[in-house]
């Protein structure tokens, strides 16, 4: 517990140390979610422009009326007002995907790295993300998949029995699982882009293969501190919500667009704070996965012979 504590805190050290990535890349989805929206607008505009039911809109937020709005004819086909927004979330995707690298280089030093080193790192590493992310997406739909079917059918059984509640624990305890599964994936590939960047591996296999390793080994450890960090994310959801209900005014847009912003924000530097748990276990263990993984490599290979 102490080795958890102490990498949770370490890696909450390097994530205030480098504030400015958090800022930087909340800014860029903020752009990206303002020009997303304007699919939206000349929909919204045609209606509300002559409708006084603008006012339920305009002066607070009624969520009946706006799926009123959405489902009206004259709004227009949905793929015309959902494009633009899902063309700038793919943007948005595509650009932390160019600039991680070079925010897990930063982490791993104690001091700041210099503009050159960023993009050095950003440009030298986008390919190797993007296959890693390749092999991510199969591997976790696999998964996933599989994961969901036993659910469905594990509910499928629990609905026969005479407990009526027992469906809702069977799925409830599926949902748990299937979050610790998969945040452990996350954990095994956050690792690997790790590798793959402090370490220059141009192969990725061999970054995937040390990650895994290592998660194999540091599971409890790693998975504690991500779950940890998760839990405070829904910590802050919760009481991001509970202050748009509590202390914002219907009518107030600017009261809900700061406090929601600030939401997205804190929760935004939870996610930064879970890869600074993995570079900063990388840090303090840099060669130990690999030697196990190298080493395994050579028994076989001495096998075969």
């Amino acid at each position: 517990m102490d080795h958890q504590g102490n990498l949770v805190a370490g890696a909450a050290g390097i994530v205030l140390r480098n504030k400015r990535y958090i800022v930087w890349f909340f800014l860029l989805n903020l752009l990206f979610a303002h020009f997303g929206a304007q699919g939206l607008s000349p929909h919204v505009h045609a209606i509300l422009d002559h409708s006084l039911y603008a006012d339920k809109l305009l002066h607070g937020f009624d969520v009946t009326v706006f799926f009123e709005l959405t489902g009206r004819p004259e709004f227009g086909p949905e793929e015309s007002s959902t494009t633009s927004a899902t063309i700038f979330a793919v943007l948005f995707f595509l650009a932390s995907m160019v600039f991680m690298p070079g925010v897990l280089l930063g982490y791993s030093f104690d001091h700041r790295i210099s503009r050159n080193e960023f993009f050095r790192a950003c440009s030298q590493n986008l390919w190797r993300f993007v296959r890693l992310f390749l092999i991510f997406a199969v591997i976790a739909g696999i998964v996933a998949g599989f994961l969901f079917g036993i659910q469905a059918a594990l509910t499928t059984a629990a609905e026969k029995a005479l407990d009526e509640r027992l469906p809702f624990f069977v799925q409830t305890a599926s949902m748990i699982v299937i979050f610790l599964v998969m945040t452990s994936m996350r954990i095994w590939f956050d690792l690997a882009q790790t590798d793959v960047v402090l370490r220059d591996e141009g192969a990725v296999r061999k970054s995937v293969m040390a990650a895994w390793v290592r998660i194999r080994h540091n599971l409890g450890r790693l998975l504690g501190s991500y779950v940890v960090i998760a839990l405070a994310a829904l910590l802050i959801l919760i009481a991001g919500m509970w202050l748009w209900q509590a202390i914002v005014p219907p009518s107030s847009v600017l009261g809900a667009f700061l406090i929601s912003q600030a939401t997205l924000f804190m929760l935004l530097a939870m996610r930064f704070w879970q890869r600074a748990v993995a570079v900063a276990f990388y840090v303090r263990e840099p060669w130990q996965a690999i030697e196990k993984v190298e080493g395994a490599a050579l028994a076989a290979a001495s096998a075969g012979h």
